[in-house]
């Protein structure tokens, strides 16, 4: 049994996989409005209001949601993106109707306590705090500025300490009105579900509200700056990244069959050349990032000190040999990781749910996986070439940097190793 969709009259889309098989079901509310969606005084205030959804509705306090959810032997959460927000639970397949009740009633009735927002608004600087502890999370958080600057796709999600010690109530509820609107929300379950009955009941508890409007977003420039923060690590840890195509491009494929044979596993060039046969560092690898009208494509490494102005010579280079050549065996490779991680979606409710919601929610339809797997069996070795040096050759990447920098490559030096000589 395939997708089922629904469109409510106020333009919410209502979507089930049907899996009788299971005998639980994972179901939640996918958001077209996330960190991108702020104006620069807002920046994190989506994080925020995704926190306080669950201090306490109308008919429930804090303590009754987490109650009611972990009496039924459920699972209830969400998580903030750039584009998306989202809410989800995971029940046994009798209980679906509770969770979708107490999904609903924490989205659209969050009373939005003072007392709570201000208990809420001291663990949120507690977390910035902790993100900027990590080097990890840090390096991509200056990754992302160094690739858009001042565009929102630059900013944390969470924002920063000072924006969010300003965060009032008449602030949250003013996002929440300019951008919770039905025609950008999927509600979507899969698992031992009847889709009639859940649309059905969606329909009850999500029908008044308004239709509004997609979301009115501009477009980024890469800018290909460095950002820098010095710390007293034992590791530099450093992002290269490029602009790339966006999820809408057609060479969408193409680029996660690049990043998955520049860096996706223990046969990747990254991998064997600077972890295996240099020792160069512990962790390293490729990733791709697709916005609606974006898109990324870079490399993370962390290494000793010593080892950082090797570590890019050496990382620079093999990112440059992807765009002089790629076998065919790679390409092989990089396909089978691709259609097994698509496959195995179709073996978890949870992942199933959030794979048709967010495809919905780019495109307006939920593609076949045998036509996904299609468009990626027709990338050929070539075309990853190609669009490799289109990509890296004679371009300026952004680079962002946490450690001990005393080694580090100047910006132009790095930049040089991507020109053409």
């Amino acid at each position: 049994m395939g997708v089922e969709i629904t469109c409510l009259p106020n333009g919410l889309n209502v979507l089930t996989h049907a899996m009788p098989q299971f005998e639980t079901v994972a179901l939640g509310i996918w958001v077209k409005a996330g960190a991108r969606d702020e104006r620069p005084e807002e920046n994190g205030i989506a994080h925020f209001l995704e926190h306080m959804a669950f201090k306490g509705t109308k008919r429930r306090s804090a303590k009754e949601i987490a109650e009611e959810i972990e009496s039924a032997g459920g699972e209830i959460n969400a998580s903030t993106g750039m584009e998306t927000t989202t809410y989800y639970a995971r029940v046994l397949k009798d209980d679906w109707a509770l969770a979708l009740d107490i999904l609903a009633d924490i989205f659209t009735e969050s009373a939005l306590d003072v007392d709570e927002l201000e208990r809420e608004r001291d663990v949120i600087l507690q977390e910035i705090a902790a993100a900027g502890d990590q080097p990890d999370d840090l390096v991509f958080d200056l990754a992302q500025n160094a690739s858009y600057g001042d565009h929102p796709l630059g900013r944390s999600i969470l924002g920063t300490s000072e924006l969010i010690a300003a965060v009032d109530r008449e602030k949250m509820l003013a996002w929440r009105n300019r951008n919770y609107w039905a025609s950008r929300i999927v509600v979507a379950a899969a698992g031992n579900i009847d889709h009639e009955k859940f649309a059905e009941a969606t329909g009850k508890l999500f029908g008044k509200i308004e239709r509004g409007q997609q979301p009115q977003r501009e477009p980024p420039n890469f800018t290909g700056a460095e950002q820098k923060a010095q710390k007293p690590l034992d590791q530099t840890h450093v992002v290269l990244s490029f602009a790339a195509p966006s999820y809408r491009d057609p060479e969408i494929y193409q680029l996660q069959i690049l990043s998955s044979i520049l860096g996706g596993g223990m046969s990747s060039r990254l991998f064997q050349e600077v972890r295996e046969k240099r020792g160069l560092c512990y962790s390293v690898f490729a990733f791709g990032s697709a916005y609606e009208d974006a898109g990324q494509i870079g490399v993370y490494a962390a290494s000793s000190p010593e080892h950082t102005e090797e570590l890019l010579d050496v990382t620079s280079h093999v990112m440059m040999s992807v765009a002089n050549a790629v076998t065919d065996a790679e390409v092989a490779r990089a396909k089978a990781q691709l259609k097994t991680s698509l496959v195995m979606n179709l073996e978890s409710a949870s992942s199933r749910a959030d794979q048709i919601a967010r495809q919905f929610l780019a495109f307006g339809l939920v593609p076949a996986i045998s036509t996904l797997v299609e468009k990626i069996e027709a990338v050929t070795a070539d075309q990853v070439r190609d669009l490799a040096a289109r990509l890296f050759q004679n371009k300026i990447p952004a680079v962002s940097a946490v450690g001990q920098l005393s080694h580090l490559s100047a910006h132009k030096k790095i930049s040089g190793y991507f020109s053409n000589h």
